[in-house]
Formats: structure tokens, sequence, C-alpha cells
């Protein structure tokens, strides 16, 4: 329920949603709760311990990218610092120093911050890979900021009422929003000729069609990034078509072939 990556079948691999520990397992040294918090209250940056190499490699750059080199640290440091405020609002509520520190209380910051970061990480290769859950499955979240106060698994079981399915709805909108906030800051972000956005393939989408029924057929996704070929189209395939289709078909758009992918059919031709 609160995972969609797996090592096998059978192990889910735990999320990581303090930004902090995202941050510093990405572009830092690992540290517990106490040296982040330590670091904190010395206002200490994890960059200063490479600003000595930025330079050196700065020296050996074209003007071009030298000017890249500045943009990328100057993001991270940004990223940093609003991390920072983050945990300088939420030490003081610490009941034990052990107590994870850095994640906003505002959902749209926590959600931001993340986004940056996964953009980084692919800005500087550091993955190529992110699997990103923007709410749990059986969220008790409320949106408040949107109009909507009731829990959010609650309005999904809608039971056909106008009122929370049109909740769902602000909900749905609110979440592409913020999605859409991280396609432009991919779309800003120069990489190899172009955009970062132009090289990455990017699927979203959620585990059901109709929350209300339990149903995942039809499953809307949206596919993005220069990856994906021809866009702007809508693609409707043939109903229960497995989502594993269509992943069989991304692994051969990626250069690896597989005969199946979980309860896969066949390929879904749709990248043109």
């Amino acid at each position: 329920m609160n995972t969609i990556s797996w090592s096998t079948p059978s192990t889910p691999l735990p999320m990581e949603t303090n930004p902090r520990a995202v941050f510093e397992r990405l572009f830092g040294e690992p540290g517990t709760a106490a040296e982040r918090l330590a670091r904190l209250h010395k206002q200490r940056s994890i960059l200063d311990s490479i600003a000595q190499d930025a330079r050196d490699l700065g020296r050996d750059l074209g003007p071009r990218d030298q000017t890249r080199l500045g943009d990328y640290l100057d993001n991270l440091r940004e990223i940093e610092r609003r991390i920072q405020q983050t945990e300088a609002r939420n030490s003081g509520q610490a009941v034990a120093l052990d107590a994870p520190i850095g994640v906003p209380d505002s959902f749209e910051e926590h959600v931001g911050l993340m986004f940056d970061l996964l953009a980084a990480a692919w800005q500087t290769d550091v993955t190529r890979v992110f699997t990103f859950m923007m709410s749990r499955e059986l969220s008790q979240r409320t949106y408040p900021q949107v109009g909507v106060t009731e829990q959010h698994h609650s309005v999904s079981h809608h039971q056909n009422n106008a009122d929370k399915m049109a909740q769902v709805v602000k909900i749905n909108t609110y979440h592409m929003r913020l999605y859409a906030k991280f396609l432009a800051k991919l779309r800003a972000t120069e990489d190899g000729g172009g955009s970062l956005l132009d090289h990455v393939f990017l699927l979203y989408g959620a585990g059901m069609g109709d929350s209300n029924a339990h149903a995942s057929d039809p499953l809307p996704l949206i596919a993005a990034g220069g990856a994906v070929g021809r866009g702007h189209r809508h693609v409707q395939l043939p109903a229960r078509t497995p989502v594993g289709n269509l992943w069989l078909n991304v692994a051969e758009r990626f250069g690896r072939a597989m005969e199946r992918f979980g309860d896969s059919t066949g390929k879904a031709d749709v990248f043109a």
C-alpha cells in the first residue's frame, strides 16, 4: 500500500519521505538525526565539503560549462536552504533527537522539494530511474487548500455521490498541477543540447481507474518526456489490456527486450 518499488515479488522497498535524508543519500554523506541537527545549528552546508573540488573543476571548464556547473550548485544550495528552513521549524517540536526532521508541514512544499531533488538527481546522472508516490494508498489526507476537508480515501469511495466525485476531481486536478510544475522544471533544465524533459520518460497514473469499484480497467495513464516519441495524443487500448503490456514496450524502447512483465499478454505498441 505504501510503495510501488519491489526488490522481489514479495519484498517491498521502503519509501523515503524525508527530503533531508534523500538529499544526503543522493548528494552528501549520510548522518544520524543528531548529526543533521548539529549541522543545522552550525548552519553548515553539505556543499562546503566539495567547494574546493568545484573550484578546481571550474578552472578546467569552458565558459558555458562553468555557467552550467554554477547553476547546478546554486540549485542544490537552494534546495538545501529550503530543507534547513523546514528543519528549523520542526526541530523544536522533536520529542527525541532521533525523530525525523526535515519533512515540511505543507503538502505542496513537501512535494515540491521531492520533485526538485529528483530533477537534480537526473540532471547529474546520480540515478536514471525513480518511483514516486504523491499520495499513499488508503490516504487519510485532507486538502483544505483546494476545498476538500473530507479524507481522500473516504471520498474516493464516492458511491456516485456528485459532491464526493467533485472532491475527487479537485484532488486529482491539484496533484496534476503539482506534477505540471515538475515537468516545467525539467523543460527549463538544460541537458545535452536540449532540455532534461527531452531526454526522459515519465509515466504518471494511479492504481485504479474507478476507485469506487476498486476497478483498474480502464486505467488512465499519462506518458511524458522526449523518450515517448510523438506526443499530444490520446491512445485508447482494448479493454482489459494489462498495464504490463505497456511496460514491455517501455523496456524494449530502452534496449531491454523482455518476454514478460507481470501479467502482460503482449506488447502495447503505443509509442510513435
